[in-house]
């Protein structure tokens, strides 16, 4: 059976979908790859210590700064869903239950219309003072170069899971993977944990998983199905496929 076959047959016969998004679905909508940044951090501070809590924490104005280079901050909220979002949100309209898991900030899954939504990294969409708890939107962000909390003054912490934070809904996200009729994985490379064995997690206990994505994974020989194709392309012929039968 061709892959694509497969993986339409395996998603007709599920009731419950577990998706697991990464990088790859936002770079469809024209979003970089922020891991791939070039000539962003200062101090030659690495990706992961310019994004971290620390850094956050000692030297807060450096932080945004660096931030705002790298997730495009002046740009978020105008990106829009590719048709691998809106694939999902349609899996849904035809009565499926469709649980996304994803790395990605940008909140393109809810603007698809995607109701179940994990957002493992948190969100670009607002910010939080972690002395008095009080939330700020985007667009407040967005007027400071520096943003400090409306209530107390405080610097303000974007929503994301920094590095050296803890990915709060992680154990959610495994208890449905592995209770799911099939884990699909979209746009992932699976090299940052935990997130990465939520596939694993699920083929333990005999979930079907399916996986598309540009590149190899080293996490390949967990999956059923294995399409090295666009996700919007891939999606957009599922849809046909499913629609018609």
């Amino acid at each position: 059976m061709e892959p694509l076959d497969h993986l339409a047959r395996l998603i007709q016969n599920a009731s419950h979908i577990a998706v697991l998004s990464g990088a790859g679905m936002s770079t469809e909508s024209g979003i970089p790859d922020f891991r791939s940044a070039n000539g962003l951090f200062t101090q030659n501070r690495s990706f992961a210590e310019v994004v971290s809590i620390d850094y956050f924490l000692d030297c807060p104005d450096g932080f945004w700064d660096a931030f705002r280079d790298i997730f495009k901050l002046k740009l978020a909220g105008q990106y829009e869903p590719n048709a691998g979002h809106r694939f999902l949100a349609w899996l849904e309209q035809q009565g499926k239950r469709v649980s996304v898991l994803t790395q990605n900030i940008d909140g393109l899954h809810h603007k698809a219309g995607s109701t179940e939504v994990l957002e493992m990294h948190g969100s670009l969409m607002g910010a939080s003072c972690l002395s008095c708890g009080t939330q700020h939107d985007l667009a407040w962000v967005q007027q400071h170069a520096v943003p400090h909390c409306r209530r107390c003054n405080e610097v303000i912490k974007p929503d994301v899971v920094l590095y050296g934070e803890a990915v709060p809904l992680i154990e959610r996200a495994f208890d449905l993977a592995v209770n799911a009729d099939l884990v699909l994985v979209m746009g992932s490379s699976l090299e940052v944990g935990p997130v990465n064995m939520i596939p694993v997690e699920a083929a333990r206990y005999n979930v079907p998983c399916a996986l598309i994505n540009l590149s190899d994974t080293r996490l390949d020989r967990f999956f059923e199905v294995i399409i090295r194709a666009p996700i919007g392309e891939t999606c957009l012929a599922l849809q046909t496929q499913l629609g018609a039968e």
